[in-house]
């Protein structure tokens, strides 16, 4: 990253032209682009090219807008929590980088992903090298004004959620394994691996902000329910949408036999016959493009799939009711619009 403490000593040059376009939040996003442009920039060889890869062209960055207007939402300056936006973007390509490796998924973000293009050797340190840079990163708060204290508070937020990702990678692969077709173990699942760094975004930045411990609760609480929905929704994509739309394998957890929230309700309330038709959809099939097609059906008929949205949206609407512990205000109005966003997937008829 730029060195900031060097070149740096007031937030506005960390964004140039930042006041008068924070409103679309497009001058924020912008920053946070030219920061990993100037980070990991072009023709470099090795870990840098890798690193680069992964991150850039870049996705929806979802978590470090969290991070930003969750400063905002408690009365902080989001300019002043902007290294630690970047820091939630390379924590969350590391863990993407190591879970396609896991997954044995070949695609990401539409193109190569970082193992099947440049070997899993190299993919795996510059998924460490991230999430080290996570850290390198978060502590230039400090040479914008954020004081010492509220960034050994936030690295220890981050430290927890990195730790509940790893659980949840873990209980992701027994579940798996052992075929639980069960919600309650699903849902603790999704809580401890996506939601993490969902919460990780929002609880950084409103410590960054200053937020009390009723804000930080209600940003803790919000981003739960979020990551939830948003998980809930990414496991429904492979039976709802148009495979060239999602940007990664659409068979990856029939591959990798996951049984995901849509595939879990089916089962639950199927007869033997079809129950063994789904266990036979997630065993280690010969054409998963065919075993997709057949549990597809199978969940459209079982109305799995419609009970799926219907449990998103009540995390969701969850998610904005937490926001009503913090006060009226556009960071607080942009943590709304975030669920909308996030959630933003059209299902095919």
């Amino acid at each position: 990253m730029t060195d900031i403490a060097a070149s740096r000593t007031a937030p506005e040059a960390f964004a140039p032209g930042f006041k008068s376009g924070f409103k679309s939040g497009f001058a924020l996003r912008d920053a946070v682009v030219r920061e990993l442009e100037e980070r990991w920039p072009a023709g470099r060889a090795g870990l840098d090219e890798v690193c680069r890869h992964s991150l850039l062209p870049v996705g929806k960055l979802l978590r470090p807008s969290l991070l930003l207007a969750s400063t905002r939402a408690v009365g902080g300056d989001p300019l002043r929590a902007l290294p630690a936006a970047v820091a939630a973007e390379f924590g969350h390509v590391g863990s993407l980088i190591h879970d396609d490796i896991i997954d044995e998924d070949t695609v990401r973000r539409g193109r190569p992903a970082a193992h099947h293009r440049y070997g899993t050797g190299e993919a795996i340190v510059a998924g460490d090298l991230l999430l080290f840079s996570l850290f390198e990163s978060l502590t230039h708060c400090r040479d914008l004004g954020v004081p010492a204290d509220r960034v050994v508070t936030a690295v220890g937020a981050i430290a927890r959620a990195g730790m509940d990702l790893c659980r949840g990678q873990s209980l992701e692969a027994r579940l798996a394994g052992q075929r639980v077709f069960d919600v309650d173990p699903y849902l603790e699942m999704v809580r401890l691996k996506t939601a993490a760094l969902f919460r990780a975004a929002c609880e950084v930045g409103g410590i960054l902000g200053g937020g009390d411990p009723a804000e930080l609760a209600a940003l803790v609480a919000y981003a739960n329910h979020l990551g939830v929905a948003f998980q809930v929704h990414d496991d429904l994509l492979p039976y709802t949408s148009d495979p060239d739309c999602t940007g990664k394998a659409p068979t990856s957890d029939i591959r990798n036999g996951r049984p995901v929230l849509p595939v879990v309700l089916a089962h639950r309330d199927a007869d033997a016959p079809t129950r063994r038709a789904i266990e036979d959809c997630l065993t280690e099939p010969e054409e998963p493009a065919g075993a997709l097609a057949a549990l597809t059906a199978i969940l459209r008929a079982s109305g799995a799939i419609e009970e799926s949205f219907a449990l998103a949206d009540r995390h969701a609407k969850a998610a904005v009711d937490a926001l009503e512990a913090l006060s009226p205000g556009e960071g607080r109005d942009q943590l709304a619009d975030f669920v909308t966003r996030a959630l933003a997937v059209a299902p095919t008829p």
